[in-house]
């Protein structure tokens, strides 16, 4: 029984000190707001503070409800994890990883908006003019971590079919 909670722990560690240290790397490298292109055409690192959600949702400086508002989300989504993992059977490793990995970034984003009042993106991908949102190490582990549950969902549900 115990093992689920070890995984998930492990995952949600993992992710939270890859995403403060890289985070500390980004604020200590470079100044807020610069950019220096590492593949041409494809990648930059950025130092962006958001304010906001995912891909800057709500990142206005004239909303000042938006630090709470988040920091709270964050906190409940660790409940609401916290519950599906006490529901998730101790064999479903993709459901126990992905549970880890959304805690783990919930958590890495949730510590910046806390010190800092916003989060450190600095990951920028891009093809051409096109720009992918800049995120970082935790939203990289929610996105992953949605896709683990994701699969689990479906050979779970592959299995009770057939």
């Amino acid at each position: 029984m115990l093992h689920k909670y070890k995984l998930t722990s492990a995952w949600a560690t993992v992710t939270i000190v890859l995403d403060q240290i890289t985070k500390l790397w980004v604020h200590n490298a470079m100044e807020p707001w610069t950019g220096k292109e590492i593949i041409p055409g494809l990648f930059n690192l950025v130092y962006v503070l958001n304010k906001g959600a995912a891909w800057g949702f709500l990142d206005d400086d004239h909303i000042n409800w938006q630090r709470p508002l988040f920091i709270i989300i964050s906190l409940a989504a660790v409940a609401v994890i916290t519950y599906m993992l006490l529901l998730t059977k101790e064999h479903d490793k993709w459901m126990i990883s992905g549970l880890g990995m959304i805690a783990g970034g919930a958590i890495g984003n949730a510590i910046d908006r806390i010190w800092l009042g916003s989060v450190i993106d600095f990951l920028d991908f891009y093809v051409d003019a096109y720009h992918w949102p800049a995120f970082n190490v935790a939203d990289s582990a929610l996105t992953v971590g949605a896709g683990c549950i994701i699969l689990s969902t479906l050979l779970n549900r592959k299995k009770a079919q057939g």
